[in-house]
């Protein structure tokens, strides 16, 4: 067999990024970390999530997060004031948070000292809507000043999702947000998506997302001692 023919044979027919997002699950299974992604349109209230996500579990948890931005490090410096390892991501002029950048972000961290690690991917509800990660858990937020087909007009995102966030319910009422339509439209594109409802600047609605964190870690923890 010729040389060519061996190199054809050999090569690894999987694209980067999933190789990449591959690598990075076994990594983070290897470590015992859990991994939950958020991804959003801009302005939709992930780094709040984030920052009251971290104040209530970092207590109780290890926990540790990435925060991605096309430019500037602002949202890692308002994370690292809960007292937690952050590192930042600058995609530049890339519109979505790749595997391969992860991977490079997470070099010198040792991942075993973690029990969860958050993922804030780009403001962007397109590109972003079906990158694979490496993580555990998915989740994508809307908030009520937007509209309620956003689910309808941009699908894949909550098509690839394990939950929803229906984030500035304390604007529910001055945005003229109606609920029902907005649950609705998620049940349509995501059949049976466990959603959540909650505010970041009242806390109300959190207490039930953190619970849902910390079950879908501890299934996870319990599939992954199980499989062993």
């Amino acid at each position: 067999m010729s040389a060519r023919r061996l190199a054809i044979v050999g090569r690894n027919d999987l694209p980067l990024g999933e190789l990449a997002a591959r690598n990075l699950r076994a990594r983070f299974r290897q470590a015992g970390v859990f991994v939950a992604s958020v991804a959003s349109s801009p302005g939709a209230g992930k780094t709040a999530l984030f920052e009251r996500t971290l104040e209530a579990l970092v207590s109780v948890y290890q926990i540790a997060a990435i925060a991605a931005d096309p430019a500037t490090d602002r949202d890692a410096a308002r994370l690292a004031r809960r007292r937690v390892p952050v590192r930042q991501i600058t995609t530049g002029a890339a519109a979505q948070l790749e595997a391969g950048m992860v991977a490079r972000v997470l070099a010198g961290w040792d991942l075993t000292d973690l029990d969860f690690l958050l993922i804030e991917n780009v403001g962007n509800l397109v590109c972003s809507s079906s990158c694979d990660l490496g993580e555990d858990l998915r989740v994508v937020l809307v908030s009520v000043t937007e509209s309620e087909d956003t689910p309808l007009k941009y699908p894949t995102i909550f098509e690839h999702a394990d939950a929803a966030v229906i984030t500035k319910m304390d604007l529910a009422d001055a945005a003229g947000f109606n609920g029902d339509a907005l649950h609705t439209n998620i049940q349509a594109v995501r059949p049976g998506i466990p959603v959540f409802e909650l505010s970041a600047k009242t806390g109300a609605g959190l207490h039930d997302f953190l619970m849902f964190l910390e079950t879908c870690r501890l299934e996870h923890t319990l599939t992954e001692l199980e499989g062993r």
